[in-house]
Order: C-alpha cells, then sequence, then structure tokens
C-alpha cells in the first residue's frame, strides 16, 4: 500500500507495450462505486470477495501487467493465482516513505479504521 504499484506498472506496460490493469481499478469500473463506498456497504470480506474474483480472472490473462490493492496478498488464493500464473515483482517502501504517500488518501478505507495507519502498515510489510 503506497508503495508505487501502479505507478510503476503503469510505465513498464507502456515500456513493454502490454495492457496494463489495476484490480482495485476494475473493480470500481465493474461496480460503478469507488473502493470507501464498497467497504462502507459490504465491509472489507465484500470487498475481498470481489478482488478475488477479479484477481482470479485478471490472472488467466497472456502478457498483461496487473497491480493489486495492498491488502491483495493477504489472501491465499490471490497469492497462488499471482505466483502460478505470473511473474510477481515486490515492491519495497520504508514505514516513513508509505505514512507520507498514504495518509492524506481517502480511497485507502484500511488505513481509515480504528488502528493507527502506521500499525497497519507495518502489518503489511
Amino acid at each position: 500500500m503506497g508503495t508505487g504499484k501502479t505507478t510503476v506498472g503503469r510505465q513498464l506496460s507502456r515500456k513493454l507495450k502490454m495492457d496494463f490493469y489495476d484490480s482495485d481499478r476494475v473493480i470500481e469500473q465493474r461496480t460503478g462505486a469507488d473502493i470507501p463506498l464498497i467497504f462502507e456497504k459490504e465491509g472489507e470480506a465484500g470487498f475481498r470477495k470481489r478482488e478475488v474474483a477479479i484477481i482470479d480472472e485478471l490472472t488467466q490473462k497472456q502478457n498483461i501487467i496487473l497491480a493489486t490493492g495492498g491488502g491483495a496478498i493477504l489472501d491465499n488464493r490471490n497469492r497462488n493465482h499471482l505466483i502460478n500464473r505470473g511473474t510477481v515483482f515486490y515492491l519495497k517502501s520504508n514505514l516513513k516513505t508509505l505514512i507520507e504517500r498514504t495518509s492524506k488518501d481517502k480511497n485507502r478505507p484500511l488505513l481509515h479504521a480504528d488502528e493507527p495507519a502506521e500499525t497497519i502498515l507495518r502489518r503489511l510489510l
């Protein structure tokens, strides 16, 4: 979350002339709702169910670049689809940079939960 997956993915897709997908944006396009609204209406479990389905679908495509949401890898099904159907790149940033990049972003519902953003980001590192 906040490492630059979408930014790097877009640049890589242009360089390699491959289609780019961001799983969060695909979910938003298909539902007509942004991620915070999906979390509000369906909870994290509802969002994660949608995320698993989208990642399953997208990882069956050939020659694409896929950026996933930061929490996607926490689900074994997503990890398996990603590892078994493509090449995975891990982007790493330090905690201070992640907090700077994500602290004011209203489209990250996990960071606006009861736990401090630092605690949540540490869990994802």
